[in-house]
């Protein structure tokens, strides 16, 4: 039962429900994911996340409201550390990349169970991100706000997301 559980590993789980949740609602690099600060985080009047991406290029995000909700019930147990990043490890030092990747692959292993198709996927940040730019492109049909999305420069690095969507393709067919 839940109320087992050391509190170490409820506090754990929901920092990784929150940041397996940003990292795909928002579509994050994990250096965006994992260098994100406190202050980054922005409740009013609108739930939002301020990224700093490649090139010092900044971009706010809108959250949504489970994320947002996530990121709320992280922050009531994250504690107290000299850390100015968000997520932080057991010992309340900065997430690092292979924290994360770590964390990603231990709950893809869980949910493998559970999902048999799962057992013969990669999963991978970047197949989060990926994920969350497809789901961006199906909503909008508008590939420069993918790029927004991403915080891609060139547009030309956003329309590797097009020639990936079997969607897109049907329906350029339909219109020729």
């Amino acid at each position: 039962s839940l109320l087992n559980v050391p509190d170490l590993h409820r506090r754990d789980g929901i920092r990784d429900r929150a940041m397996l949740h940003l990292c795909f609602a928002a579509g994050l690099r994990v250096s965006e994911l994992v260098s994100l600060p406190l202050k980054a985080l922005d409740f009013y009047p609108t739930p939002s996340v301020r990224v700093l991406g490649k090139g010092r290029k900044e971009r706010t995000l809108p959250l949504w409201k489970e994320t947002a909700a996530d990121m709320r019930d992280w922050l009531t147990v994250r504690g107290t550390t000299p850390a100015r990043e968000l997520f932080v490890n057991a010992h309340g030092l900065p997430m690092t990349r292979s924290g994360f990747e770590y964390i990603l692959q231990k709950h893809v292993k869980t949910a493998a169970q559970a999902c048999a198709s799962l057992q013969k996927k990669r999963v991978s940040p970047h197949v989060l991100r990926h994920t969350s730019a497809m789901l961006v492109l199906q909503a909008t049909g508008d590939i420069r706000k993918v790029a927004l999305w991403l915080g891609h420069d060139d547009i030309q690095t956003t329309e590797v997301y097009l020639r990936a969507d079997p969607t897109e393709k049907l329906e350029a067919l339909d219109a020729v």
